[in-house]
């Protein structure tokens, strides 16, 4: 995999912009990304009782990781708008840790990563935020690209 010798978001005068694509084949992108929030005791005890005060946590915060690819190009300078094929953010407690996964999938001519980390980071954003009112300790961790697929650089799988 060939790595680039110059940042693509700079013109040749060191000016930031918006990459060209139009040249790019469109081909099928997936990215998988993940985030993981530390919870404290008196949360992971208020989720297993079902007794959160704000609500249905896994149901809103997978909501919410979906809303943040869908507007990672609003919030990401430079960033491509995507027509996003599919995404998914799942939600699972392990132990005093809650680990999300989001996939996003497009066909197009850019990738799809930034989409991927950025619902992954909502969705962890909204853990804390429905939370918070139990605890504020908890601690926001590990947001990282697994795996993407597609386009010129081909596949990529984190070690």
């Amino acid at each position: 995999m060939s790595h680039p010798t110059q940042l693509t978001h700079l013109n040749a005068s060191g000016e930031a912009h918006m990459v060209d694509v139009s040249g790019k084949a469109d081909t099928v992108r997936t990215a998988v990304a993940q985030s993981q929030v530390e919870l404290t005791a008196a949360i992971v005890t208020a989720i297993t009782d079902d007794n959160l005060p704000k609500g249905d946590l896994f149901a809103t915060a997978r909501i919410a990781g979906i809303q943040g690819a869908k507007k990672c190009s609003d919030l990401i300078p430079l960033c491509h708008p995507l027509p996003l094929s599919k995404i998914t953010v799942d939600i699972v407690l392990q132990g005093n840790l809650l680990v999300i996964t989001a996939l996003c999938k497009t066909t197009g001519k850019t990738g799809v990563e930034m989409e991927a980390l950025t619902a992954a980071s909502v969705a962890a954003l909204t853990v804390y935020d429905m939370c918070k009112c139990l605890d504020k300790g908890m601690i926001i961790r590990e947001t990282k690209l697994l795996e993407k697929s597609g386009g010129k650089s081909g596949d990529w799988v984190a070690q």
